[in-house]
């Protein structure tokens, strides 16, 4: 079959020259003395990863009865007979005690060992915490850590994320998520870091340090697993797994650099995007998998699918004519490992046979289980495969919990205070209504306990809603509650329907303010896509009746994607986005509209106002003109709700003195930028300063800014801060059409806040 791949070529560009993975003489050596004992059968065993109700005493593979118990006769076919290596998932989509979690995974590595003495490898999808495990400590979903700009904060929830998934016998996790995701359509972006690839690969740096620490044997961390590349959250549908269209320079410029930061920090293993780029489902693509991301960026790791999606080449991709082609064009693309879920008989019997053929070399089977073998040993699994619960005394701690809390603080953004109506006063009269308002479950989103987040309330009863939280801040005498509307749980979880709007419209008279609670209900990949991204008809309709009270309304989103407010954002007195703030989201919530914590967050992505003008803030000058003179007086659609990087505060920032150290520099010289920030205000509080950098006319039409530099700073009243960044000729360059990294000499500018200057590159 002709096959047609994205042109990757294999240019040794400074841009993109990868610090490689430390290697280790003595687990290489390792390697190879037991590579060379095991038969074929043995080493494609190894690349073979199902998922736990395979395992389980259940009407079929994919499901399990409760309580949960392993059956000996599947570990046995599975393990022994057919050699499999890897484990992911939990059982029933639902978590488990650490007890449980130790059980299962000690039973799995004595039965799976074999011959050999090869350790399981099992692994998870912790991204906020450590998700199927209960009382492990959940914070703020990606796109909320993306909103403090607090590289600690980031890192130090990696740090106890990694702890607590360890204390679950889990050494493995499928996390962080490294994608580019400007466009709120898709139903992932609140899994990311946002729409801007700077900050992605600033933050998504400290994610994998704080997961993995200097040596991933260490029993409190774990092996990261960047992911999805490459170029996931971009398709032109904004729908789950539908194809995108991104030219060579674009997906290195935009898609590339968080993964590229990632591998030069060691990051042990990566997923592939289920998704298809200009026509090439991404798990068959050659060029992106060996050529760019094995030999270009010299990246050492494990290389693992997603879900079925070797499968999917075949049964949904269809550039394969049956399930046996689909698994020799992604293995001989460069996968190691196949996150099959169920049928693991039909990819090893397969794969043996392809070898047999020819169709698949022994080579490309020795290397894929080399990189499989090499992360066992350094994750200390042929030492020690399970770590005992008992030995994890912080689990779940105050320490923890704190973490968590102050994570969520600083993410939750201000987005408009009219008359400074916020903060409120103890004693206010609140009626506090909305679908989210009551709910735990909105307030963690999806990878919560369960896959979509629908068992969150069964897990999360301690903690505190939005509702709670306010009334345990205020007193009950001074809170009012009426739904209006509810989500529905079974089904479609979108669904909603009307549940006293009237009811809450009568009650409005009696408050002093309103706390409406919007947004959406938890959900994650293609479960969530949508067809409107306005916020719901139930929702709008409560808001703008509300609205015709003429009481203030705070309005509080919560929300894994921004819906658009337009329709009744300007009868809004106040704008709060949380977004997915995990646990503590409500005490910190109540804590900001009552003033006792100052709103620190910042916009990790603009905030669109209509459903046809869904515009990066990193867009290009023709999508921002100015009106145009005679019969063509027209102008472009750039026009926001709120631009990325806004979020206000209780208090006020001034910047002054922008210096550059020069006015011209050579493209390989180091530009120092530097800028004086004030507390103008009357209380302590923190604001980040983000740096902007403009090409102003290149030969590829430049961005209208690019973020270069971001600090998080704290100033109490009148304090001066001094903040310096520096920028070389990574920040000046781009990819052009030939795919070469280039410096143009030209005009630049920097700006920060309201300031700005120029300076040229020569």
């Amino acid at each position: 079959m002709k096959k047609t791949f994205l042109t990757v070529p294999l240019i040794a560009l400074s841009l993109f020259a990868s610090a490689q993975q430390k290697t280790n003489p003595v687990i290489d050596q390792k390697v190879k003395a037991l590579l060379a004992k095991m038969t074929l059968a043995e080493k494609v065993g190894q690349m073979a990863q199902i998922t736990m109700d395979v395992l389980t005493n259940g009407k079929d593979r994919y499901s399990s009865y409760e309580p949960i118990t392993l059956n000996q006769q599947q570990l046995e076919h599975a393990l022994i007979k057919y050699k499999v290596g890897s484990v992911l998932n939990t059982a029933n989509n639902r978590a488990r005690t650490r007890e449980v979690w130790y059980q299962i995974i000690n039973k799995i590595q004595e039965t799976g060992k074999g011959r050999l003495n090869i350790p399981v490898l099992y692994g998870i999808d912790a991204i906020h915490g450590a998700t199927y495990t209960a009382d492990a400590t959940m914070f703020p979903q990606q796109i909320g850590q993306a909103a403090t700009r607090n590289r600690d904060l980031v890192y130090k929830g990696a740090e106890i994320t990694a702890y607590e998934t360890r204390a679950s016998a889990i050494p493995w996790n499928f996390s962080p998520v490294l994608d580019l995701s400007p466009d709120p359509r898709f139903p992932r972006q609140w899994e990311t870091f946002g729409e801007d690839p700077y900050l992605i690969a600033e933050l998504g740096l400290q994610m994998v340090k704080g997961f993995e620490g200097n040596n991933i044997a260490d029993p409190y961390r774990v092996a990261s697993c960047i992911k999805h590349f490459l170029g996931y959250q971009v398709a032109t549908s904004g729908k789950d797994r539908t194809p995108a269209y991104i030219p060579d320079h674009v997906l290195r410029d935009y898609h590339l650099p968080p993964f590229k930061a990632a591998i030069a920090a060691g990051a042990h293993s990566i997923m592939i995007n289920s998704g298809i780029i200009n026509g090439v489902p991404v798990h068959a693509n050659y060029q992106l998998l060996t050529k760019l991301l094995r030999e270009e960026l010299g990246f050492k790791g494990l290389i693992v699918t997603d879900w079925g999606d070797i499968e999917n080449l075949h049964t949904r991709d269809r550039v394969a004519k049956d399930h046996k082609e689909a698994i020799m064009l992604a293995i001989n693309a460069g996968i190691d490992m196949s996150m099959i879920a169920y049928d693991y008989e039909r990819f090893c019997d397969n794969l043996i046979a392809l070898v047999k053929e020819g169709k698949v070399k022994e080579s490309r089977i020795n290397d894929a289980v080399t990189h499989i073998l090499t992360l066992k040993y350094q994750l200390g699994l042929f030492e020690q495969p399970v770590h005992d619960f008992k030995q994890y005394p912080k689990f779940g701690s105050k320490e923890f919990e704190q973490a968590a809390y102050q994570t969520a603080a600083e993410s939750i953004t201000l987005l408009k205070n009219v008359k400074s109506i916020l903060p409120l006063k103890k004693g206010t009269k609140l009626l506090v209504t909305g679908p989210n308002a009551n709910s735990m479950r909105t307030l963690n989103g999806g990878w919560t306990y369960s896959w979509q987040g629908e068992k969150v309330e069964e897990f999360a009863a301690k903690y505190h809603t939005i509702l709670e939280a306010i009334t345990q801040k205020t007193g009950q005498d001074n809170v009012t509650f009426v739904e209006g509307v509810s989500y529905k749980m079974e089904g479609k979880y979108f669904e909603e329907f009307e549940n006293g709007i009237d009811h809450a419209i009568k009650a409005a008279k009696d408050a002093d303010a309103i706390v409406l609670c919007l947004g959406e209900n938890s959900y994650t990949e293609s479960p969530g896509n949508l067809s409107d991204l306005y916020i719901s008809d139930l929702q709008t309709k409560l808001a703008l009746q509300l609205a015709a009270t003429g009481k203030p309304i705070i309005l509080v989103l919560n929300e894994g994607r921004p819906r658009l407010i337009s329709k009744f954002e300007p009868q809004m007195a106040a704008v709060i986005q949380t977004y997915l703030p995990g646990n503590y989201g409500g005490d910190a919530l109540a804590d900001i509209i009552f003033g006792e914590v100052n709103p620190s967050g910042k916009l990790p992505y603009n905030y669109p106002k209509f459903p046809n003008s869904l515009v990066g803030y990193s867009h290009k000058p023709s999508e921002n003109r100015e009106v145009m003179q005679g019969v063509y007086n027209y102008d472009a659609d750039y026009n926001p709700q709120y631009e990325f990087g806004f979020g206000l505060s209780y208090t006020t920032f001034k910047f002054d003195n922008l210096k550059l150290s020069a006015e011209k520099i050579k493209a390989d010289q180091e530009l120092i930028v530097s800028v004086e920030v004030s507390n103008t205000g009357s209380r302590e509080g923190k604001e980040v300063v983000e740096l902007y950098l403009s090409d102003l006319y290149a030969s590829l039409t430049p961005d209208v800014k690019r973020l270069r530099g971001f600090e998080k700073i704290n100033l109490k009243p009148g304090e001066k801060q001094t903040i310096t960044f520096k920028l070389n000729k990574k920040d000046f360059s781009f990819t052009n059409l030939h795919h070469i990294t280039v410096v143009e000499p030209g005009e630049f500018k920097v700006q920060i806040g309201n300031l700005s200057k120029n300076f040229r590159v020569e």
